[in-house]
């Protein structure tokens, strides 16, 4: 079952590249005591990934933060080493935090999972975003397979 507005965000252990190379963080690191814009995306280095979702939360991460957001954060289910090198191609710097749920775990916890198995794909993150307040879903946008419409920054600095 797809996640909703008002559950809470289910634990899973996640993994980010930091300076000194993967780090393991669970989701309570991530959203205990925090407003988190948390978006997920079918994957690095895709292209609407990369020319349109993932910019759009770097370009507005100020205008995000201003109103409340203390972080940003981008999953997919990618290895923590392709994630680390997208943010350095996408000049992501300390603006949008990248996390590689590499193994599903927390898409499928939450009900987010796409099928994209027959495309050579295996199984990725449907495209969505959403505001946590505490580890709570305030709200929450999965656009259609093959679309980008509900999920942008700008759709959640709206609902902010």
């Amino acid at each position: 079952m797809t996640i909703q507005v008002g559950d809470s965000i289910p634990s899973a252990t996640l993994n980010i590249m930091t300076a000194d190379g993967p780090s393991a963080i669970t989701t309570d690191d991530i959203f205990k005591g925090k407003t988190v814009a948390l978006f997920g995306l079918p994957g690095a280095f895709t292209p609407t990934c990369s020319a349109q979702h993932l910019p759009g939360f770097v370009a507005n991460a100020d205008a995000l933060k201003a109103k409340g957001v203390d972080s940003i954060v981008c999953l997919a289910v990618n290895d923590v080493f392709v994630m680390g090198a997208w943010g350095k191609d996408q000049n992501v710097g300390d603006k949008v935090t990248l996390v590689a749920d590499g193994s599903a775990a927390f898409t499928k916890a939450a009900g987010l999972e796409l099928d994209l198995i027959e495309r050579g794909l295996g199984l990725r993150c449907q495209r969505f975003s959403m505001v946590v307040d505490d580890g709570v879903v305030k709200s929450l946008n999965i656009d259609p397979a093959g679309t980008f419409e509900a999920t942008s920054a700008e759709k959640i600095l709206e609902q902010l």
